[in-house]
C-alpha cells in the first residue's frame, strides 16, 4: 500500500492534465471575449454603413 501511494505521489500526469485544462479554459475565455467585442464593433460598423446608404444618418 505504501508503494502504491508513493508511486501516486510521484506521478505528475494528473497535475499536467489539470494545467492543460486550466490553460484551455483561460484561452477559451479570451477567445470568447475577443469574438464578442469584435462582433459588437462589427455590428455597429455595418449599422453605420446601412444608415449611410439608406440616408437615415442625415
Amino acid at each position: 500500500m505504501t508503494k502504491l501511494f508513493s508511486r501516486f505521489a510521484k506521478s505528475e500526469s494528473g497535475a499536467t492534465a489539470i494545467e492543460y485544462g486550466l490553460i484551455a479554459g483561460l484561452l477559451s475565455v479570451v477567445i470568447i471575449t475577443a469574438v464578442m467585442t469584435v462582433g459588437t464593433d462589427l455590428s455597429a460598423t455595418f449599422d453605420a454603413v446601412s444608415d449611410a446608404l439608406t440616408g437615415e444618418g442625415t
